[in-house]
Parts: structure tokens; C-alpha cells; sequence
């Protein structure tokens, strides 16, 4: 019986590595969009008062669609859309043509609330932006962008046939298409609609993740009818299954509107700075956390439906070490290599070299929660899996408080401090630019992301009585592997050249490059010699190519 269990184990768990490195390839080719996205908004803008209200903007759409517009997830509507199907065909697309009406209705009815509500959303959101003319753009592009949460959520349902039919590749296309519309505002639409332009692009790109599906979408022509009863049946279902998961998404939400509203107060340039920084920090907890969590929750739901509860702790112990194992050399490598990273990326233009330096040191605050982040991700999907939808919203309640909080009193002691203020510009090499205070406000997310994870990892555990020695030798080991192999890089850096050798972008891509793969192979190297059970299976996953792999994709929610 143990042989069978092991077999079974080793076979799932290769599936789940090659299934997340597959998911983290279309991530990856999403993310690189988006950093071009960024590149070119740096270049255009710089970190400045543009920007600043662009990104505000932001904040409340971006809560819409993580509260109202992600009810009708894909994590709540597959289940309940199989059981259709298992019925009849038809029945299932017409419950979710009837689902996406009720959608647009009531999206609509909020976001005219929400459109009527701008002028006095707009100075609680950014009551730094206290001249007629920043709220008037503001609540100007606040309006304009309340399109984008319509468009997602209603994309958003639609996935659900799209992953039911196992068209991956369709929907994986769609993020790269939302990319697409922003860099199209920002070229062509801000030169003749000014800054309505980056707004009017951003539901272009909405548009068009929606729009690449609905032909198919369309294309399913249910001949049946759903009784009402039956269709508020299902809403209710829905509902029930998805709202405290969308809470606990909400969360990071709430963080970011009251953190941006503090950042608007201090210099300008300063919610950009942040959200750079906060847009780099999440390339990674995409293709690392996001992957492996998603990869792993089909599995982790089948276990514990079948009542596995041995294979299931297996499986999200595989999944745990898998994420450790990448997360631990990814934070270290990117504080070494911050401030090439964010010249790479972004150093174009009007975005200068204190810009740089000033996002760089915010990236490595931010990165200092990336395994916490993806181990919360991941912890999350185990919870779902069980129907344990509550537990991640009392977590991400806990990252809530600490996160406020703490960017509030980091805020003050860094004002009141001479040594504290000293110490923090020093460490990061930051002494002699304006505007560090928006430093305080990065740490204090990480702080509240790394509670969150503490917590929610305390509980889990006690849940479901988790053996830690594994995971102990796996954190030392890499941790070990990670700070050698960017010691190197580091060294690397130093050799071939100052900061003012490195003006230009290719000199830049070649100095990082080399840096990195130099570091890289050192850690493998060490890795191997310890005979690193985590590098190995990495190995074997890599060496199959992906052949059989289960292709999964990612809702816009996983990686908002």
C-alpha cells in the first residue's frame, strides 16, 4: 500500500512541478509585458505628479474587481459548472450566460455609484492631491478606468468555459492583450486625450482580455432554460463558496488604498516609486507563489475529497519546499541586483538615476515579504481545497492591521529619528536623495505580508500537524546556497564597473546578466554537491520539457 501511495505521490507531485513551470512561462511572458509597460510609462513620465494621479486612479477599480468583480471566480463557478455539465451540456452554458447577465447588472448599478461618488472619493484616496487641477484629473481618470473592473469580471466568468473546454492558450493571451491596451494608451492615446488617454488604454487592454474569449464564448448556443429558482440556487452556491475568499483578497486592497492615500502626503513622485517598485516585487511572487499555488490546488482538492489526508499533507509539503526552494535565492538575488534590475527595466527617459536608486531600495523592502507572499498563497489554496474559505480572510485581516500600522509608525519614527533615518538611507545607499519617506510605507507592507503569512503558517500547522524538519533543512541549504552564489554576483559587479560605467542599457543587460549567471551557477553548484533534494527534482521537472504536463491558467485575481 505504502509503494502504491509513493508512486502515486511521485507521479502527482512531477505533474505539479511541471504544470507550475508551465504556468510560470506564460506568467513570465505576461510580466515581461508588463515591465515594457512600465519601461515606457518611466520614460514617458518619470516618477513624478503624472503618474502619481495615474496609479491613484487606480485604487478604486482595482478594489471593485477584487471584491465585487471576483464573486463569480473560476475557483467558486468550476465545481458548480461540472455538476451542470454532468447534467446536461446546454444547461451548464446557460447557467453561465445567465450568471454573466446578472454580472453586468449588477456591476453597472455599482459602478455608477461609484462614478456619481468620484469627487468625494477622490481627496480620501489622495489627500496629498489638494489643487483643483490634480482632483479634477483624478476623478477624471477615476471614472474612465471604472470600465476596467467590468471588463475583467465579466473576462474573468467567461474563463470559467474557457478552463472547462481547456483552451489555456486562448485565455493565457488575454493578460498579454491588457498589456497591450495600456501600452497603446500610453503612445498613442496620451499625446491626443492627455492623461484620459492612459485611462482610455487601460480599457482597451480590459477590452480586449474580455473580447479574445467571447467569440468562443458566443459560439455555445445553449437550447435550454434555467427555471429562476434554479438560477438563484446557483447564484447562492456561487456566493456562499466565494465571498469570504473574496474578502480575503480584498485585503491587499484595503492595504493599498489607505498606503497610497499616505503616500500621496509626502514628495511627489512618490506613489509611483512605490508602485514600481510594488509592479517588480510582484514578478516574482507571480511566477513563483502564483504558479506553484495554483499548480498544486486541483490535486489538493481531489485529495481531500477522496479522504487522502497522508498524500494530501505529502502533496502540500512537496509544494511548500518547491517554493521555498525558488523564493529564497529569488529575494536574495534581487537585493544584490536591485539597482541593475530597476535601470534595466525602467532606467529610460524622464525616470533619472535618484528614481532608480530610490525604487531599487523600495524593491528591496518589498522583496523581503516575497516568501512570506507565496507561502500565503499556497497556504490559502490548501485551505480552499479543505472548504475552508474563512481562515484566509481572518489572515489577511491580520496583514491589513499590520500593514497600516506599522507604514504609520515607521513614518514617525523615520521623521523623528535622526539615527533610525540614518541607518535605513545608509543601508540602502539612499542618504543623499529626496523623497526616502515612501520607504516606510514598502516596509510596512512587507511587514504586514510577513505577519499574515506567520500567522496563517501557525495555524496551519496546527491544522494540519505539518512536519517541519524538512522544511528546515531545505530553507538552510538554500538560504546558504543563495547568499554564496550573490556574494559572487556581487563581487562580479564590483569588477566590472561603477555605477558610472553603466550609463547605458545594453552595458547595463550585460553586467546584470553576467552577474546573475555567475551567481546562479555557483548556488547550483552547491546545491548539487549537497545533494539538494529540491534541486534535483527541479532537474527531472525541467529535463521532461513540459511533455505531459496539465495545462492550468490563472484568473486576473491571481496576480492582481
Amino acid at each position: 500500500m505504502k509503494m502504491r501511495v509513493f508512486r502515486f505521490l511521485g507521479a502527482e507531485t512531477r505533474g505539479m512541478h511541471q504544470a507550475a513551470y508551465v504556468l510560470a512561462a506564460f506568467s513570465l511572458a505576461s510580466q515581461l509585458l508588463g515591465l515594457v509597460r512600465d519601461r515606457l510609462l518611466a520614460s514617458f513620465f518619470g516618477a513624478g505628479h503624472t503618474l502619481d494621479i495615474y496609479y491613484a486612479a487606480f485604487r478604486v477599480p482595482d478594489f471593485l474587481f477584487a471584491t465585487v468583480a471576483s464573486l463569480f471566480s473560476l475557483y467558486a463557478l468550476l465545481p458548480i459548472l461540472s455538476r451542470f455539465e454532468s447534467e446536461q451540456h446546454s444547461l451548464m452554458t446557460r447557467f453561465l450566460r445567465d450568471i454573466l447577465g446578472v454580472f453586468f447588472c449588477g456591476m453597472a448599478v455599482i459602478g455608477a455609484i461609484a462614478f456619481f461618488l468620484a469627487p468625494v472619493l477622490a481627496p480620501i484616496l489622495a489627500p496629498g492631491f489638494s489643487d483643483p487641477v490634480s482632483q479634477a484629473q483624478l476623478v477624471l481618470l477615476m471614472r474612465i478606468l471604472l470600465l476596467q473592473p467590468i471588463f475583467l469580471g465579466a473576462s474573468n466568468t467567461i474563463a470559467a468555459l474557457t478552463q472547462l473546454r481547456h483552451r489555456f492558450v486562448l485565455y493565457s493571451v488575454s493578460p498579454l492583450l491588457y498589456n497591450l491596451g495600456i501600452i497603446t494608451g500610453a503612445v498613442l492615446f496620451y499625446p491626443i486625450f492627455g492623461i484620459a488617454g492612459l485611462g482610455w488604454g487601460v480599457v482597451l487592454g480590459a477590452l480586449a482580455h474580455m473580447g479574445v474569449q467571447l467569440p468562443y464564448f458566443i459560439s455555445e448556443k445553449p437550447q435550454v432554460t434555467l427555471s429562476t429558482a434554479r438560477l438563484f440556487s446557483g447564484i447562492k452556491e456561487v456566493l456562499t463558496l466565494s465571498v469570504p475568499r473574496t474578502l480575503a483578497l480584498a485585503s491587499t486592497q484595503i492595504s493599498l488604498v489607505v498606503l497610497v492615500a499616505l503616500a500621496s502626503l509626502l514628495a511627489p513622485g512618490s506613489i509611483a516609486v512605490f508602485t514600481f517598485a510594488f509592479n517588480l516585487q510582484s514578478v516574482p511572487l507571480t511566477i513563483i507563489g502564483v504558479s506553484y499555488s495554483v499548480a498544486a490546488f486541483p490535486t489538493l482538492a481531489r485529495l481531500h475529497a477522496q479522504g487522502a489526508r497522508e498524500e494530501f499533507m505529502r502533496y502540500v509539503e512537496a509544494a511548500l519546499r518547491h517554493v521555498i526552494f525558488w523564493a529564497i535565492p529569488g529575494t536574495v538575488f534581487t537585493i544584490v541586483l536591485r539597482a541593475q534590475i530597476v535601470r534595466v527595466i525602467l532606467g529610460a527617459g524622464q525616470f533619472n538615476w535618484d528614481a532608480t536608486r530610490l525604487t531599487a531600495a523600495a524593491l528591496a523592502l518589498f522583496i523581503l515579504s516575497l516568501c512570506a507572499q507565496s507561502l500565503t498563497l499556497l497556504i490559502a489554496r490548501a485551505y480552499y481545497a479543505t472548504g475552508n474559505t474563512r481562515k484566509p480572510f481572518y489572515f489577511g485581516c491580520a496583514d491589513i492591521a499590520v500593514s497600516i500600522i506599522s507604514a504609520f509608525a515607521l513614518l514617525e519614527l523615520f521623521r523623528s529619528d535622526v539615527f533610525f533615518r540614518s541607518f535605513i538611507e545608509s543601508l540602502l545607499r539612499v542618504e543623499d536623495v529626496h523623497g526616502t519617506e515612501i520607504l516606510m510605507i514598502a516596509l510596512g507592507y512587507a511587514l504586514g505580508s510577513t505577519a499574515e503569512f506567520i500567522i496563517g503558517f501557525a495555524y496551519f500547522m496546527r491544522d494540519f500537524a505539518l512536519s517541519l524538519a524538512q522544511i528546515a533543512r531545505l530553507s538552510f541549504e538554500s538560504f546558504a546556497a543563495a547568499i554564496i552564489g550573490a556574494a559572487t554576483s556581487y563581487g562580479v559587479l564590483f569588477s566590472v564597473g561603477s555605477n558610472a560605467q553603466i550609463n547605458t542599457t545594453v552595458n547595463l543587460m550585460l553586467q546584470t546578466t553576467l552577474a546573475g549567471i555567475v551567481g546562479l551557477t555557483i548556488s547550483c553548484g552547491i546545491l548539487y554537491l549537497l545533494k539538494n533534494r529540491e534541486f534535483l527534482e527541479a532537474l527531472a521537472a525541467l529535463q521532461r520539457r513540459f511533455a505531459d504536463a496539465p495545462q492550468v491558467a490563472v484568473e486576473p485575481s491571481d496576480v492582481s
